[in-house]
């Protein structure tokens, strides 16, 4: 009954609204147009008869349309609720449940009317119980309590294929991964990720802890509160177990979150830059002088990575340059740099006149030959080579042999006979050093 009157007071509510209360504006309307004109409406309505035929015109079409409604409500129907949730009632300190699906939907099948309050009605999730369910593969039938005795619910899907393991924990030693590193401050960097815990409990069927591979603190930087230098801290730490392919592998962890100390500093140095050259000049000419209007630049960044830099690089384009001119270089970030004092640099260049000399008698170094290995020139006109200088006639009378470095690069070379490129490199980049001896021959042996 209550339902009954719960649906009856919708329909006439809806029927006052919709129907009634429309229906009596436009019958004003028109009265006040009529009554405006001086027809004498007060005295028609004023009529008993009048009255009683109006009654029954609105009793007719209120009929009417009530048992409309009435059909329409009265018709079977179906709806769909899409994404419930299930739930299962098992003993989860004690095992692990696969198989089973996360969310189901449910078609209701009723009447028109009936449909209207189940979907009123707060949802219930799809629970089962599997609590007297042993270990081993089950096949089980996901049952939904529905609020209207009246509807017919059917669940998609409706059976489900599961498998219990019992849950088994083990102890992994945590790592720390700090994301979004780019959005701090260049100035800044972060020196330390001190977590509360080292390690953690992992949860679940020994099948898939065997998968899991490493453990990680996700520590992002855009949940920071505070930036600045010195120890910050950061609550609600995510872990995230990885397989070896980098895959999450979905485990419980005992504690699920962690909380970490962060040391936030601001290293940096300050270093001489370097002018590199590159390009070829106009024929004939070279480099007298190359002078920038900044003799040093500070870089920010990681402590281990500008503690090794000793000096930046600046590549200034000379191509074709045949007289004196003023060139804005662009200097760029060294590997582990995050920022820059200076960005740019105004490098003025004087040209003359290139003159040629040559030296003699330069020796062969060996880079990057393996620790095992050892090095014999196939003859000894190997061991020394003349080097050709090209430049600026000031500048390449001050170059001696000490200034002169020719090398061969070995990284990667084995056991045998070769002949190797001879490479150069000049303390004074303003001139151009040519190796007169293009190649020399050697033996690399295994050291005794």
């Amino acid at each position: 009954m209550k339902k009954n009157k719960f649906v009856v007071s919708k329909i006439l509510k809806f029927l006052d609204k919709k129907i009634i209360l429309p229906i009596t504006k436009v019958f004003v309307w028109i009265f006040e147009k009529i009554d405006k004109k001086g027809l004498g409406l007060e005295k028609l309505l004023s009529k008993k008869s009048t009255l009683i035929l109006i009654s029954l015109i609105l009793s007719l079409v209120l009929f009417f349309i009530v048992d409309i409604k009435s059909l329409i409500l009265l018709e079977s129907s179906a709806d769909v609720i899409y994404n419930q949730k299930v739930n299962a009632i098992f003993n989860e300190e004690a095992y692990v449940i696969e198989g089973l699906p996360e969310y189901v939907d449910i078609t209701l099948i009723g009447r028109k009317s009936d449909l209207y309050l189940a979907k009123q009605l707060p949802s219930h999730e799809v629970s089962i119980d599997l609590k007297t369910l042993k270990p081993g593969t089950h096949r089980v039938s996901l049952r939904y309590r529905g609020a209207i005795d009246t509807i017919n619910y059917k669940l998609d899907p409706s059976v489900a294929s599961i498998t219990i393991y019992p849950k088994v924990s083990e102890v992994r030693t945590l790592t720390v991964d700090v994301l979004n590193k780019d959005n701090l401050d260049p100035k800044l960097s972060i020196s330390n990720v001190e977590l509360d815990k080292q390690e953690v409990i992992i949860k679940g069927a020994e099948h898939v802890l065997k998968e899991v591979s490493s453990v990680k603190a996700l520590v992002d930087i855009n949940n920071m509160t505070s930036y600045e230098e010195g120890i910050n801290l950061l609550n609600d730490i995510p872990l995230i177990a990885y397989d070896q392919k980098g895959f999450i592998i979905d485990v419980e962890m005992v504690p699920s979150t962690l909380s970490a100390s962060i040391t936030i500093e601001s290293p940096n140095k300050t270093v001489p830059i370097k002018l590199v050259p590159t390009g070829e000049l106009a024929f004939g000419k070279s480099i007298k002088e190359m002078v920038s209007d900044i003799s040093t630049v500070t870089i920010y960044g990681e402590k281990q990575a500008i503690e090794k830099i000793m000096e930046v690089e600046i590549e200034v384009d000379v191509e074709k340059i045949s007289e004196d001119k003023s060139i804005t270089a662009m200097i760029r970030r060294p590997n582990g740099v995050r920022y820059l004092s200076v960005t740019s640099t105004v490098v003025n260049i004087k040209i003359g006149e290139e003159k040629t000399i040559e030296l003699n008698n330069i020796p062969i170094e060996y880079k990057n030959l393996s620790n095992n290995l050892v090095v014999t020139m196939a003859s000894k006109e190997d061991t020394l080579i003349p080097v050709i200088i090209r430049g600026y006639e000031d500048v390449i009378d001050k170059i001696t042999a000490t200034d002169i470095k020719a090398f061969v690069d070995l990284a990667g070379y084995k056991e045998g006979t070769y002949e190797v490129d001879v490479l150069i490199e000049g303390t004074d980049l303003r001139a151009i050093y040519i190796p007169k001896t293009k190649k020399v021959n050697l033996i690399i042996g295994v050291k005794k």
